[in-house]
């Protein structure tokens, strides 16, 4: 059973990775920035954490199965990541900001369940696809 103070320390970790991509998505003025990233990565740990917290108390007691209330931050988050997308004239515009919402909390989960190096290592992914895809993406898109 996880201390308090190892779950300070996994929220703090969460608030930083989710502040991470959300300065990414701030600079480009994106819908979702860096407080909606924060709030969507310390979320979906505080979930994780009280899940697995479920768990062991009711180990041996009663069937509880920590993946369950996980599960629903998926589904969840969807409808926020919704709420970025819009369709303008002939374009839409947001999926991306809803993707990397979608994968904050993700790293939120990774995180509350302890995958530091795990969740460190998608963050840098999630930030590589987010700066280095969108310059090539440009540049595909000005040779069309």
């Amino acid at each position: 059973m996880l201390t308090e103070v190892q779950m300070i320390i996994r929220l703090i970790y969460a608030a930083f990775l989710g502040g991470v991509v959300g300065i990414e998505r701030e600079v480009h003025e994106k819908a979702a920035g860096f407080r909606t990233h924060i709030l969507v990565c310390i979320g979906s740990c505080v979930i994780m954490l009280t899940s697995m917290h479920i768990f062991d108390i009711y180990k041996g007691i009663a069937d509880a199965d920590p993946g369950r209330i996980a599960a629903q931050v998926v589904s969840g988050i969807g409808f926020l990541g919704a709420g970025t997308i819009i369709r303008s004239r002939v374009s839409i515009v947001g999926l991306t900001t809803a993707a990397s919402l979608w994968s904050i909390a993700g790293i939120g989960l990774a995180v509350g369940s302890g995958l530091f190096i795990v969740s460190a290592f998608a963050t840098v992914l999630i930030l590589a696809s987010l700066l280095v895809l969108s310059k090539v993406h440009d540049k595909v898109s000005r040779k069309k």
